[in-house]
C-alpha cells in the first residue's frame, strides 16, 4: 500500500467524491466533511481511505481533524480543498451571516487547512496544495455578492501561498472551474442542456491529479477548466 497521503476537503456526489477516487488510485485518501455519510461510504471501497467529520467554517474543526488525520495516517502530502459554500443572492436579499460563512468557508477553512500541513510538506521539502476555485472569483455577478468575494478572497490567498511556499519545494494550484458540473440536481435545472455543456467530475479530478504530477520546472499555478462549448 502506497505511503502518500491525500487529504481532500469537501465530499460531495460530484467533484469531492471524484476526487477522492482519483487521488485513491495512488494515495491512501482522508476525506473530510461535515456529514461522513458518503464519505464513510467511499472509504469502504477504498484501500486505506478514512472519513472524518469536519466543518470547514470552525477553524478549531479544520485544525483537530487534520491533525487526527497525520496522528492516526500520517503526515499530508496533498491536500485538495475542494469546500465551497455561498448562498446566490443579491446585496439586498443576502445576510450578513450569508457573507460571513460563505468567506469563513472558501477563505479562511483554506487558511487553516494549509496552516496545518504546511510545517510536514517544509520539512519534507515536497508537497501540494490544489484548491477548487470558481470563475466567481474574478467577477461579481448580481446574484453573488456572498459567493463572489468569498471566492476572490481564497484565490488571491492561493496566490500568495503559491509565491511563498514554491521555493520550499510544495505546489500550490487553483482550479477555476468555469462551468456547470455534471450533477443530477444541475441536470434537472438545465434539461436541454446537451451532455457537452457539463463539466464531469472525474475529468476534473483528473486535471486535479495533474497538476501534482507536474515538473518543478514548469509549475501550473492558475489553471481554467471549462467545457468546449463553453462561451467565456
Amino acid at each position: 500500500m502506497t505511503d502518500k497521503i491525500c487529504a481532500v476537503i469537501g465530499i460531495g456526489p460530484g467533484n469531492g467524491a471524484a476526487l477522492a477516487r482519483r487521488f485513491g488510485d495512488d494515495h491512501r485518501v482522508a476525506m473530510l466533511s461535515r456529514s461522513t455519510d458518503l464519505s464513510s461510504k467511499l472509504a469502504g471501497e477504498m484501500a486505506g481511505a478514512r472519513a472524518y467529520a469536519c466543518d470547514a467554517a470552525d477553524a478549531a474543526s479544520v485544525t483537530d481533524v487534520l491533525a487526527a488525520v497525520a496522528r492516526d495516517m500520517g503526515p499530508v502530502d496533498t491536500l485538495v480543498y475542494n469546500a465551497g459554500s455561498g448562498v446566490f443572492a443579491s446585496i439586498e436579499d443576502v445576510s450578513g451571516d450569508d457573507f460571513e460563512r460563505a468567506w469563513r468557508v472558501n477563505a479562511a477553512g483554506l487558511f487553516h487547512a494549509a496552516k496545518a500541513v504546511i510545517p510536514s510538506m517544509k520539512q519534507k521539502g515536497a508537497g501540494n496544495i490544489v484548491i477548487i476555485g470558481a470563475t466567481a472569483s474574478r467577477r461579481g455577478a448580481p446574484m453573488t455578492a456572498a459567493f463572489a468575494p468569498a471566492k476572490a478572497a481564497q484565490r488571491s490567498l492561493a496566490e500568495s501561498m503559491a509565491k511563498h511556499l514554491g521555493p520550499a519545494g510544495i505546489h500550490v494550484a487553483l482550479i477555476i472551474v468555469d462551468g456547470m458540473v455534471d450533477l443530477p440536481r444541475t441536470r434537472e435545472r438545465m434539461p436541454d442542456k446537451p451532455d457537452e455543456a457539463f463539466i464531469r467530475p472525474a475529468d476534473l479530478a483528473e486535471a486535479a491529479h495533474w497538476l501534482t504530477r507536474q515538473p518543478r520546472s514548469a509549475w501550473s499555478f492558475e489553471v481554467e477548466a471549462r467545457p468546449f462549448v463553453e462561451k467565456w
